[in-house]
């Protein structure tokens, strides 16, 4: 099915189901513990091995000794595979850091070596026995040190004259606003089974995109792709760390045929900060230019990041060319290159710190300018994209967003005046932020089939936590005119029809189209069957009325329908986006500088809601990492030795349940026809880009002290704290 044109009225605007807040299907597998996450599916394959990976003790160089003697006698052991002894494997989608093989080092943990075991802890003492020796050379590690000759990543995007403009403003704001690297910490580590029968391998996995991981596990391992099948029905995390392929897949597929049985793989902690992927630092700097009635006329946003040989940084200007006016612009990123593990995609990349940094400096030009900061959005408000004024907006009510969440969260009764609430020991403030998000869509598959009555859905989409069986169970049972427990929703395996899979954003509406597609030829088929046009009828309680005829859903017999959705080029007419108005109240101790966050609102613009229920838990979960990201989470380098040194959920601080303050969403009742079939839009990333700004101007708003260094701890700000006489 080809979206070549916006949605006109459709069956979703009169849904019974889809809309509505329902309890996730997979909820009751989740909490009872009967769910088979990747590690756990030991009865998918007889006779599994235990894996242990052995990661590099340095960060750059080259192996020049392993001693296996030990480790090959140890109890249980069945085989070692080491990367001097292999060939080095080749690179699928987005890989940039060596996966394994061979005695060259580019960063600290790469895979070394992996040994298998009858148990578990057979593998992990016999791997701790390989002694390694190391040709160490010297690295380049530390950000700030090369920072300064980073060069340009991609060309400037320009508009007018930024520099006279800047010069010639009456008010102007140029700060610097640093954020440290970031890991995924998802709760579920990266985790495989992998088997040969044959040529043909499986891999029981742990991953957000299945097509993309058959299609690179063929060009890693130099096989044909269509003999790999790649099945993860559940994942527990991703946030953008389980896009592409790591050591954890490659290595359980190299090990099982060393060892000649199936082998399982899950990737240690500190490996899943070092070995495999994380969010980059970034050094952004901002200036702004307004006129005194609040009207921006130069903005510029130039953002410093790093990243291995060959790949980009983290581009923390991605939003800025959509959110404000101003017709003088300059926004530029630079990449310098460190031996440090790879960066890569982590929930909202780019967005998530840029908003870090450019809402903060938007409440500091509020603040010269006399005016409230929300006003001052909504001053800066644009009719077009400004990056790129030829280009329309296909749907974007962020001053609703804004002046709605103002209201509920009362921010009528918030003090201008910085650290002016003071009850007993405790300083109060309140902050707010805008937040932009892209709306991608991709092409997305489904199969359907109908056997008495009752409807199986077949994709190789993956439910990252995120709610996406229900929500496809919901789109297939509003197609079809059957109750939501009629409706039996199979996922994450390459057998099935590629689909968009969970990333970006794109994954909801993406999958649940895909799913529309194929519903509207199952539904053509019925009707060819029974004697009706599919187009022309309504399918409701099993039952089909068209014609001034009725039939039974059940009277079709056994069918089966395949197709895909794929979205036309007038969409690149449009900016497709998500927006938010984010809110927050913090408390400050103004002994000690603790900061404790008190509430948090997220006012939403994203289209039809699919599912209220498991939307306000992905926009939730988003303001909680946010707000680890403003308080708590830094991957603190070792510049000496080039890794990350809190490489474990001990050292790398993330907020737990007791740091969680009250959360309250709210999703406008907004429909974007060019998004979809279903209108819909997602949220899963939206609920991340904002929220910490919000903390960080809360903060300034109850003690009057600006940090532009995240994380916002004490230590940054306690010496400067409002006397407490």
């Amino acid at each position: 099915m080809q979206f070549d044109a916006p949605a006109g009225s459709n069956i979703f605007d009169d849904a019974r189901i889809v809309g509505k807040s329902t309890p996730r299907i997979d909820g009751p597998n989740k909490v009872t513990g009967t769910a088979p996450y990747a590690y756990e599916r030991h009865d998918v394959v007889a006779d599994q091995a235990y894996g242990w990976i052995v990661g590099a003790g340095i960060a750059k160089g080259r192996i020049t000794s392993m001693e296996l003697t030990a480790a090959k006698a140890a109890p249980g052991v069945i085989a070692i595979v080491t990367a001097p002894d292999t060939q080095p494997v080749g690179k699928g989608m987005d890989n940039h850091a060596p996966l394994f093989g061979g005695s060259e080092i580019t960063h600290y943990h790469q895979a070394i070596a992996c040994v298998v075991a009858e148990t578990f802890e057979q593998a992990r003492a016999a791997a701790a026995l390989i002694d390694t020796n190391y040709d160490r050379s010297t690295g380049s590690f530390d950000f700030d040190a090369v920072r300064a000759s980073a060069p340009r990543s991609g060309e400037a995007e320009t508009l007018g004259d930024f520099e006279t403009a800047f010069a010639e403003a009456a008010v102007q704001i140029d700060e610097t606003y640093t954020t440290p690297g970031q890991t995924h910490a998802m709760m579920e580590p990266l985790a495989t089974i992998a088997a040969w029968d044959g040529d043909k391998l499986t891999l029981w996995t742990s991953n957000q995109m299945i097509t993309w991981a058959k299609e690179s596990l063929g060009d890693i391992l130099g096989i044909d792709s269509a003999n790999v099948r790649v099945d993860s029905p559940y994942v527990g995390g991703g946030f953008g760390g389980k896009l592409f392929i790591r050591a954890d897949a490659v290595l359980a597929a190299l090990a099982s045929k060393a060892a000649k049985r199936p082998v399982k793989i899950m990737m240690q902690r500190p490996l899943v900060a070092n070995n495999a992927t994380h969010r980059q630092a970034t050094h952004q700097r901002i200036r702004l230019g307004a006129r005194m009635d609040g009207h921006i006329t130069a903005l510029s946003h130039q953002n410093w990041s790093y990243n291995v040989e060959g790949a980009s940084g983290e581009t923390a200007t991605a939003q800025t060319a959509k959110v404000y006016a101003g017709a003088n612009r300059l926004t530029a990123e630079y990449c310098a290159t460190l031996d440090l593990p790879e960066g890569n995609a982590m929930r909202a990349p780019g967005e998530a710190v840029g908003h870090l940094a450019l809402e903060v400096a938007m409440d500091e030009l509020a603040e010269a300018l006399g005016m409230d900061p929300i006003e001052l959005r909504v001053v800066n408000e644009p009719d077009a994209v400004p990056g790129n004024p030829g280009k329309r907006f296909s749907d974007r009510n962020l001053v609703r967003c804004l002046r709605e969440g103002a209201d509920r969260f009362g921010w009528s009764e918030r003090s201008a005046t910085p650290a002016a609430r003071r009850e007993g020991r405790w300083l109060f403030g309140v902050g707010v932020a805008a937040g932009y998000r892209g709306a991608p869509t991709c092409k997305s598959g489904a199969r359907v089939h109908l056997a008495d009555g009752r409807i199986v859905v077949e994709t190789d989409m993956t439910d990252i936590g995120t709610g996406t069986y229900t929500i496809i169970a919901q789109t297939a049972a509003e197609m079809m005119g059957v109750p939501l427990d009629h409706v039996t929703v199979t996922l994450g395996d390459s057998s099935f029809p590629a689909s968009a899979g969970s990333g970006g954003q794109w994954g909801a509406t993406s999958s649940t189209a895909g799913v529309y597609a194929a519903c509207v030829a199952l539904r053509r088929q019925i009707g060819e069957v029974l004697g009706f046009d599919a187009d022309d009828a309504r399918f409701e309680d099993g039952s089909i009325v068209a014609a001034n005829k009725a039939f039974r859903l059940a009277d079709a017999g056994t069918l089966s329908a395949e197709d895909t959705i794929r979205f036309g080029k007038f969409k690149k007419d449009y900016d497709v986006a998500t927006y938010a108005g984010h809110f927050c109240e913090v408390a400050v101790d103004a002994y000690t500088g603790e900061t404790h966050i008190r509430r948090m609102l997220a006012v939403c613009d994203a289209g039809r809601i699919l599912n209220p229920l498991s939307a306000r838990s992905q926009v939730i979960g988003a303001m909680v990492m946010a707000a680890g990201a403003a308080l708590t989470e830094e991957l603190t380098v070792d510049t000496r030795f080039g890794c990350f040194v809190n490489h474990d959920l001990a050292g790398y601080e993330v907020p737990v349940h007791a740091d969680i303050p009250h959360q309250e969403v709210i999703f406008l009742d907004t429909l974007d026809e060019i998004v979809s079939p279903m209108k819909a839009k997602g949220v899963g990333e939206l609920g991340i880009c904002g929220p910490g700004a919000a903390i960080a101007n809360a903060i300034y708003n109850a003690t009057g002290i600006r940090v532009r260094d995240y994380p916002l701890t004490l230590d940054k700000y306690l010496d400067r704290l409002p006397a407490i006489a």
